[in-house]
């Protein structure tokens, strides 16, 4: 019997993971220990990897009859997904830290640990699935079933060995059906929320725990127009993203947003909403996961952030790393550090970094 090493965050989906595949493998549920509370000032109910957390799951293990153990990755956790977060703000981007997460941790580390010590494969809740072409020799990664659930966006930086090395049993499942499972399982977080904010920023202040973690502070500057004409102070540019209308703490007598972000000026550009449409998106790094890099522009449907539905468009390789897509309608808000996700029906094409204009 094949050994499954299953990561299990206290959460209905992992554990339900973990249920499904012991009907067939040998498992091992384990909690990726990332951080404690104490290193983020998080009470111990505000984080989703927290000591209750850990606690779910080992209750979940042990209604399972599954071993169950802890692994520690702080060092690791801090180094590829915090610290990359508060340097891509800073820089004036906003990340997805989940992207970071799942590409170094999940199905980096944790893959890895798992080979050293003996199993065949990890597993994890996502709702994506994945499955082998024959034709191609590739694994293909695809959307989950439940479409309000589907995870693919965060995994577009998964290779072709974290995929062959990696099993997704809920991909083919609702959630409905998933609780479903949790309670004839008797498992006691069958209707445990799911957990919504970044995990090491709990309260949704990017901006305090980036000083907090950084030690920097980040002065006010100018709020300008699209002319470039000053229109008040800003509270330090690490506070506001592409397209926020809320907590500008300025008045003008009309709706705002934000459009643009200057780093070198420390200026933040404001304004209407129709300025925050374009039909044009490039990204670089780009990982190319079920196909190869095509020689020749294919249509896509791409998604320019999580939660999103795809919207059409047409794909322009630029080199091997770099990709140009041409929305067939223009999109809101494309923001620089969100991933700009391709998919060809169900099937994750590819994905890459968001930047405003050609990389090259």
């Amino acid at each position: 019997m094949k050994k499954v090493m299953a990561a299990m965050s206290g959460g209905v989906d992992s554990s339900v993971a973990a249920a499904v595949l012991s009907r067939e493998y040998d498992v091992t549920g384990v909690t990726m220990r990332l951080f404690t509370n104490d290193d983020i000032d998080a009470p111990a109910e505000k984080s989703c990897c927290s000591l209750d957390d850990v606690e779910d799951a080992r209750s979940a293990a042990n209604r399972l009859g599954l071993d169950f153990y802890v692994l520690k990755f702080g060092e690791q956790f801090r180094k590829c997904v915090m610290e990359r977060f508060a340097e891509s703000y800073i820089n004036g981007l906003t990340p997805n830290p989940c992207i970071e997460c799942n590409r170094y941790l999940k199905f980096g580390a944790l893959l890895e640990r798992a080979r050293i010590l003996g199993f065949d494969y990890i597993a994890t809740g996502h709702y994506v699935r994945r499955r082998y072409d024959e034709k191609t020799g590739r694994y293909q990664l695809l959307k989950g079933v439940d479409g309000s659930k589907d995870q693919s966006y965060v995994l577009y930086g998964m290779t072709q060995d974290q995929l062959a090395g990696t099993l997704f049993p809920l991909g083919d499942m609702t959630k409905e059906e998933v609780r479903n499972i949790a309670r004839e399982n008797g498992l006691l977080n069958s209707e445990k929320p799911d957990s919504q904010d970044i995990c090491f920023v709990p309260d949704g202040d990017y901006a305090a725990f980036i000083e907090k973690f950084t030690g920097q502070t980040f002065p006010g500057g100018d709020f300008i127009d699209m002319n470039g004409n000053a229109l008040g102070r800003h509270r330090g540019i690490i506070r506001y993203t592409i397209g926020q209308r809320k907590g500008l703490g300025i008045a003008l007598g009309k709706p705002a947003y934000v459009v643009a972000k200057d780093i070198e000026k420390n200026t933040v550009t404001l304004g209407d909403n129709d300025d925050l449409f374009s039909d044009t998106a490039y990204a670089e790094n780009v990982n190319w996961l079920s196909i190869e890099c095509p020689e020749k522009p294919v249509r896509v449907a791409a998604r320019v952030r999580y939660n999103q539905k795809e919207q059409p468009g047409t794909l322009y390789p630029i080199g091997e790393n770099c990709i140009k897509v041409v929305f067939d309608k223009p999109q809101r808000a494309i923001t620089p550090g969100q991933a700009l996700v391709c998919y060809d029906s169900d099937i994750l094409i590819c994905g890459g970094e968001v930047k405003l204009y050609d990389p090259h």
